[in-house]
């Protein structure tokens, strides 16, 4: 009777240890759907610095590789000659992108999350709209209740 005791307490553990973990891998998904979501439309300094690691790997579509700190170098220099240019670009030169995820892809495993998506970029210049696609695929580690991008691998679709 002890036997059959322990056997039953031992699977209604399992089991409920089972639902937490795919209620947590739930919240996960949402929470890095979010988080994909907000940096790709916002796309700050401070959305980049919570977005990636410290210790990224990025690959580009067109195979560089590089680090975090080349990346907000990056967006610093674009900020400065932004204020440095006074009104920033010229009426014929400005344009806009934005950013957006399609065929989202998300799969939880414990701490370490495979984030892949088709990155959809759409950029106006005056009269003309151009979009350019890519596949992404980013690999988070969730490090002090905080999701963050550690390796990314970004390769752009041809227009078809």
């Amino acid at each position: 009777m002890k036997k059959y005791l322990i056997v039953l307490l031992t699977l209604f553990i399992v089991s409920h240890q089972s639902n937490y973990a795919d209620n947590t891998s739930v919240n996960d998904k949402e929470t890095l759907k979010v988080l994909l979501s907000d940096f790709l439309k916002h796309q700050s300094l401070k959305h980049h610095n919570d977005f990636w690691a410290d210790d990224l790997i990025y690959t580009s579509s067109d195979g560089t590789r590089f680090d975090k700190k080349f990346i907000m170098d990056g967006m610093s220099s674009e900020k400065k000659s932004e204020k440095d240019t006074g009104e920033g670009r010229t009426s014929d030169a400005e344009s806009t992108t934005t950013f957006s995820a399609e065929e989202i892809d998300i799969r939880v495993y414990n701490k370490t999350a495979i984030v892949a998506f088709k990155l959809v970029g759409i950029e106006v210049k005056a009269d003309t709209t151009t979009h350019v696609y890519y596949f992404n695929t980013g690999t988070f580690l969730k490090r002090n209740d905080q999701w963050q991008a550690v390796a990314w691998q970004a390769t752009k679709i041809p227009n078809e």
